[in-house]
């Protein structure tokens, strides 16, 4: 819970590190926790609608799913939709982080 609720503390149009919500979550070293937390989401249910998990990245500023995977273009797509630019996998994070 205290994972989702750092996710939802990105604000719309930012993306943040798996690391970065592991600190934020009070859990340290824990970025792949945080990996495994936000998979784990029901996608399709009540908190896959309204944990924002597309805005996580990771620490290189790279969508982490395979590039030409519907899970790259989901991510990519709802990123883009938030004004977030990415160009191919990657995202600036001097600007959007």
């Amino acid at each position: 819970m205290k994972i989702w609720q750092a996710v939802l503390a990105i604000p719309t149009g930012k993306v943040a590190c798996y690391g970065q919500v592991a600190d934020l979550s009070g859990l340290p070293g824990s970025a792949r926790l945080v990996g495994k937390v936000l998979a784990a989401l029901p996608i399709n249910g009540q908190y896959g609608q309204t944990v924002p998990w597309y805005r996580v990245i990771n620490a290189q500023g790279r969508i982490s799913f395979a590039a030409g995977s519907e899970n790259f273009a989901r991510q990519r797509d709802l990123l883009q939709a938030e004004q977030v630019l990415a160009i191919g996998a990657r995202i600036k994070l001097k600007d959007f982080q």
